[in-house]
């Protein structure tokens, strides 16, 4: 198997000297390791004990918070709700969203409902609107160091994330049940669907990548670090330059499927009413796949109901 070469940075490093190599691992896996990303430590720590202190309610407590209707952009989806694009079997997964908080009379209310917040897990509001904002905040300077590498303005990406969409998921793949379905794995092969995806917790095993060779490689991070990959929405503006990459979480072996997985992504989303256009210096390269202009919010819905979201 051929070795890969995902680049690990340091984001507290100028954004000139990491750009182009968090470009070219972006260009050619999808895939980058971030250090240093200023989401305080014990921040992290008190998030993942909330997080593990929620999943361990009962069942009908958690089923509770379960929005009907709201595709799941909010509150708790149960276990085998979510399936990947094209399979046939749910993924092993439980989860818990939380998203922007709009003012009441806002422009792009509409988009985005109220969050809920479970009563029953104490710091549960102030701890994950707090790590909400520095994912925003270390998200806003990755996408400034892929503005420098494309070559535009630094605070290009700025005002098309402004009030965007983003979504933050705390993660719970459970122990493996021997009556799970055959070929069901904790979350099978996918693309994500927005800008950037920023993941907390990858240093657990199990996060794999395919590779244009056709090879799936695992994404290991030191602990702390951040796991970024490029969403769907990215590679449309980029017309290819910056790849998508199907990922996959496969299921432990041995002893370590007895144990619990935790994980918390951040899913950077545009403005709902940013149109997806092909960045004309991306457009001009040669192989570069050029498709249509859409509105963030249209291509949100039309994949969430590929994924049995909506």
């Amino acid at each position: 198997m051929t070795q890969i070469d995902i680049a690990s940075v340091s984001l507290a490093k100028p954004l000139e000297e990491i750009a182009d190599e968090l470009g070219r691992s972006f260009a050619e896996y999808g895939f980058a390791v971030v250090r240093d990303h200023g989401i305080p430590q014990d921040l992290i720590d008190k998030a993942d004990a909330l997080s593990k202190a929620f999943f361990a309610l009962p069942d009908d407590v958690k089923r509770s918070y379960k929005l009907e209707g709201g595709g799941g952009a909010r509150g708790y989806t149960p276990f085998g709700t979510e399936k990947a694009k094209d399979a046939n079997i749910f993924d092993l997964k439980e989860f818990w969203h939380v998203g922007r908080e709009l003012p009441e009379g806002h422009d792009l209310a509409e988009f985005m409902a109220p969050n809920i917040w479970p009563a029953e897990v104490d710091g549960f509001e102030p701890t994950f609107s707090a790590l909400y904002s520095a994912f925003e905040t270390a998200g806003g300077r990755v996408l400034e160091a892929i503005a420098l590498h494309l070559g535009l303005d630094r605070g290009y990406f700025a005002p098309t994330v402004e009030d965007g969409n983003s979504v933050m998921r705390l993660l719970h793949y459970p122990p493996l049940s021997p009556d799970a379905p055959e070929g069901a794995i904790r979350a099978a092969a996918h693309g994500d669907i927005n800008t950037i995806t920023l993941l907390l917790g990858a240093e657990e095993a199990g996060l794999e990548l395919l590779t244009k060779a056709g090879e799936w490689h695992a994404v290991e991070a030191e602990e702390g670090a951040l796991v970024i990959n490029v969403g769907d929405m990215l590679e449309r503006l980029t017309a290819g330059k910056l790849v998508s990459t199907t990922h996959r979480v496969v299921n432990p072996r041995g002893a370590r499927a007895q144990n619990s997985r935790y994980s918390m992504p951040f899913f950077l989303h545009f403005r709902p009413d940013f149109m997806i256009e092909p960045l004309a210096d991306c457009a001009a390269e040669e192989g570069a796949d050029v498709q249509p202009a859409i509105s963030s919010h249209d291509f949100l819905m039309q994949r969430l109901r590929e994924i049995n979201l909506a």
